[in-house]
């Protein structure tokens, strides 16, 4: 095998990352033992400091026949080690008809290796379609909480209704998550986080809570803040009442990274693959992922599809990992040339490829993506007698890209496609053309753009300018900067996106009510009031 300090050698001396190396380092890296199936554990015996479930119980990736179940053991979650020998323990788990566990329909054992941080990852098979269960693991003398999962409906089942959530950009210091608690008690199906899951800053003071340990490096650093992150009880409540289906965004790594390119000139791009090693790395251990998704170095597979029956097909996406570097040096700046050039690419060849296969082969009602930077066309900025500006880190800075995307959804007549957007901290209603700055072409698709959980504090309901932004961009059809999330309600009908506001994410126990509610009708484009 290629030694690493010869490989990272031969890396700087290229002056980048070619195809060749990139290719070489990533099976550097993942000859790493990340995954030992036959590690011998200790069973029944082993103790714990404290409870070895402090990060709670999650599920995630629900089939007709069954799902992902996640814990992690960490009696002391923000030791870098969780608290454990560096040995491998024995979990047992178990799924029940019923909320009291006296139903078992499935048991057994799993493995939790030191190599993955004591993370366990239950893949469960042979359930009975569009029901609910209920799980629970136990390590030692110690019982985990139960949680609530399901499966989802036969492929060729037509259910009436779904009830989701989405969410995204949970800064743990800058509010607490009390919107993730009022998502725990909505009675959701699914529940979907759109990235920026942690932040990677270090801690400051004088904030409503403060990150343990430095600006993240380390696979330690990582770890620490997931597991940081999941010692919060609301959303510990939430992973725990329905299954998740998550992808990251830029945070969980390094902020507006692009594929192999930092934001920040002169970093080294192999000490920068080998941080993103680490930080993809951790996200798995910390998320109700399959095993199919378990990193190869700086690589790691998140974009998959996920069916609800003939009601829904959700393609889940990558916008981070395969993206080419943002035009205009990632500042705003009008569609020029370097946003229009059709070598930019947000997707990547290989996954863009994969997303028109699976929308041709649908067979849901309402075709779904689910993803992380807004699609909507949106210019901000202008000045009188110049053009507007637009995010380069956000779907227009790929334009070309998102043009045909668009009037592929169009031209082979998917029904009912609906994107689903998180990362920039405020809510947004879009209809989608293939270009939004001809209002009087037709409406292919709607995009429901979620705030915050947290991240940039407490919103607020006053904006600037908002009646000059709307009339500029006839695409947008509502926009909002408080905090919050995007409850939706789906039947074959009709699409129901509730905008749920929290209004203080400093204060623990607030309130949360419906802001706005806009609707979809089946067969008809297009985004209008409830």
């Amino acid at each position: 095998m290629l030694d690493l300090s010869d490989l990272l050698t031969a890396v700087r001396a290229e002056g980048g990352v070619s195809r060749r190396l990139f290719l070489a380092y990533g099976a550097a890296l993942s000859a790493l033992p990340l995954l030992d199936r036959r590690a011998e554990a200790r069973g029944g015996k082993v103790a714990f400091a404290g409870d070895p479930f402090s990060l709670g119980v999650a599920s995630g990736d629900p089939t007709h026949s069954g799902m992902v179940l996640w814990t992690r053991l960490a009696p002391k979650p923000l030791d870098p080690d969780g608290g454990l020998p560096p040995e491998a323990i024995e979990v047992a788990w178990e799924l029940a008809d019923d909320e009291g566990m006296r139903e078992v329909v499935r048991r057994g054992t799993a493995v939790a290796t030191p190599q993955l941080a004591h993370s366990v990852h239950v893949e469960v098979e042979g359930l009975r379609p569009d029901r609910w269960y209920w799980y629970r693991f136990r390590a030692g003398d110690a019982t985990s909480p139960v949680g609530r999962t399901r499966t989802a409906p036969a492929p060729d089942a037509s259910p009436e209704r779904l009830r989701l959530a989405f969410a995204s950009c949970s800064h743990y210091e800058q509010g607490l998550f009390t919107a993730y608690r009022h998502m725990a008690e909505d009675d959701l199906d699914l529940a979907f986080h759109l990235g920026d899951y942690i932040y990677e800053y270090a801690g400051k003071d004088r904030l409503v809570r403060k990150h343990a340990g430095p600006k993240l490096r380390s696979l330690a650093d990582y770890r620490v803040r997931h597991a940081q992150y999941k010692t919060d009880p609301d959303l510990r409540a939430a992973h725990a009442r329905c299954p998740w289906v998550v992808t990251w965004d830029d945070h969980e790594f390094e902020n507006n990274y692009a594929n192999d390119v930092s934001e920040k000139a002169g970093v080294d791009p192999a000490e920068f693959l080998e941080q993103r090693a680490r930080a993809y790395q951790a996200y798995y251990e910390a998320m109700p992922l399959r095993p199919s998704s378990v990193p190869r170095g700086p690589r790691m597979k998140l974009y998959r599809t996920l069916p609800f029956g003939r009601l829904a097909t959700f393609q889940v996406l990558d916008t981070r990992q395969y993206r080419t570097d943002q035009p205009n040096d990632d500042r705003a700046a009008p569609l020029n040339e370097a946003a229009l050039s059709p070598k930019n690419t947000i997707l990547g060849a290989e996954q863009a490829g994969w997303l028109k296969a699976a929308l041709l082969g649908s067979t849901g009602t309402w075709n779904v993506l689910a993803q992380q930077v807004m699609m909507g066309m949106v210019g901000r900025g202008r000045k009188p007698g110049e053009p507007p500006l637009y995010s380069m880190d956000q779907w227009p800075g790929y334009a070309a890209e998102r043009m045909k995307l668009v009037e592929f959804l169009a031209d082979r007549r998917v029904p009912n496609p609906v994107v689903l957007t998180g990362d920039i901290h405020s809510n947004w209603v879009n209809d989608l053309r293939v270009d939004d700055r001809k209002p009087e072409t037709p409406v292919v698709a709607a995009e429901f753009v979620g705030t915050s959980i947290t991240s940039g504090g407490n919103g607020s309901p006053q904006i600037d300018g908002l009646d000059a932004l709307l009339a500029a961009n006839p695409c947008v059809r509502f926009h909002n900067r408080q905090r919050g999330y995007v409850r939706c309600t789906v039947t074959p009908r009709t699409w129901t996106s509730d905008y749920r506001i929290v209004e203080d994410v400093t204060s623990p126990g607030a309130p949360a009510r419906t802001l706005a509610s806009f609707v979809v009708e089946a067969g008809r484009p297009g985004v209008h009031p409830a």
